[in-house]
């Protein structure tokens, strides 16, 4: 770009873009992984509901209700748009963890990844590996 101005312009519409992509699962839109564009859930029961009970559920660790929903969480957050191989920590009451995805994939039309979920919990490491595709309306369920 040759323009000083128009290189500036260029600068905040990106970063202003960028910023736009920032929120909540809560947030009507679209977005995803890489570029991968999809309808985020309406709502955190839709998209914790959708996981069916994740592969956090595979560990066979017993976890409270809040400690399963703060994984799950986890679990949506690393799906929907968390960097090849970024962990994405989660801290419950009696066991933490930590979820990383691989890189998204296409199967047909759906978009999926890999991923695993470290839960550690009675001083114990437990890890589940498995992966999901996204829906149409932006929730993820997990491949059995």
């Amino acid at each position: 770009m040759r323009s000083p101005k128009l290189r500036n312009a260029v600068s905040l519409f990106l970063v202003a873009g960028m910023l736009a992509g920032c929120g909540t699962a809560s947030r009507s839109g679209m977005s995803g992984p890489r570029g991968l564009l999809s309808p985020k859930p309406s709502s955190s029961a839709s998209y914790i509901s959708a996981l069916q009970g994740g592969i956090v559920g595979r560990t066979g660790v017993t976890l409270s209700a809040s400690d399963r929903s703060r994984a799950l969480e986890a679990e949506y957050r690393a799906l929907e748009g968390a960097a090849v191989g970024q962990t994405v920590p989660w801290k419950g009451d009696d066991a933490n963890g930590q979820v990383v995805a691989n890189a998204p994939y296409q199967v047909g039309t759906q978009n999926c990844r890999q991923y695993r979920h470290t839960v550690t919990a009675d001083g114990r490491d437990v890890t589940a590996r498995g992966a999901a595709c996204r829906n149409s309306d932006g929730t993820w369920t997990p491949l059995t």
